[in-house]
């Protein structure tokens, strides 16, 4: 009668420990109350205090609006003494954009080197220029090749009428082939050459002013 009982109760405590696993499948899990909330509004995302985050613009200092550039005006000129001339307009011009700019680098230097005061250096719009030949069989004209004329100005102010005649020999005996150069008084023409001329603008203000 024991044996059987024994037999009994190990049968038991196996089907016990067999259930076990199932039932503490079945138990509800207790979860964290904001991983069940429902998905977050807009509205109480933008409270959040970790809104706006990344940016960085605000950190650094505000500037100061850039302001337009004004028309460059013309200079004062320097007028002529006994001992000195006035605003002189060094020119150079040529084909070679490399050999102008170089030889114009050199008169800025030599006019460093004599002590000529040096107003200003600029360059010019480039002219083009179309060499155009006739057929030889036809009245019809082509385009052969397109010459562009590169310019420079070393503007000089009140240089010593004793050292310009050194100053232009020193010049001519340094002056590259394909490479003209010329001297004259600063006008307001030539300042006004600086421009490229927009005929279409011009009409347009015209236009408008009447």
């Amino acid at each position: 009668m024991n044996h059987v009982f024994r037999k009994l109760q190990v049968t038991v405590t196996q089907q016990a420990s067999i259930l076990s696993p199932s039932l503490c499948r079945t138990t509800p899990s207790i979860q964290h109350p904001v991983w069940c909330t429902a998905s977050v509004g807009d509205r109480e995302y933008k409270g959040m205090p970790t809104h706006g985050i990344g940016r960085w613009k605000y950190l650094l200092p505000r500037q100061a609006p850039k302001k337009k550039k004004d028309k460059t005006q013309m200079k004062q000129m320097v007028s002529a003494t006994d001992t000195a001339y006035g605003t002189l307009n060094v020119k150079v011009s040529g084909y070679d954009m490399t050999v102008v700019e170089h030889y114009s680098q050199y008169i800025h230097n030599l006019c460093n080197r004599l002590g000529i005061q040096v107003a200003e250096s600029y360059a010019l719009p480039t002219k083009s220029t179309e060499v155009m030949l006739m057929q030889e069989q036809g009245n019809k004209m082509y385009v052969e090749a397109v010459l562009k004329t590169h310019q420079r100005v070393v503007q000089l102010s009140s240089l010593n009428t004793s050292l310009c005649p050194i100053f232009v020999d020193v010049l001519l005996k340094n002056q590259p082939e394909g490479v003209q150069l010329s001297v004259k008084e600063h006008t307001e023409a030539d300042f006004q050459a600086r421009f490229k001329a927009r005929p279409e603008l011009e009409g347009l203000i015209a236009q408008i002013n009447q």
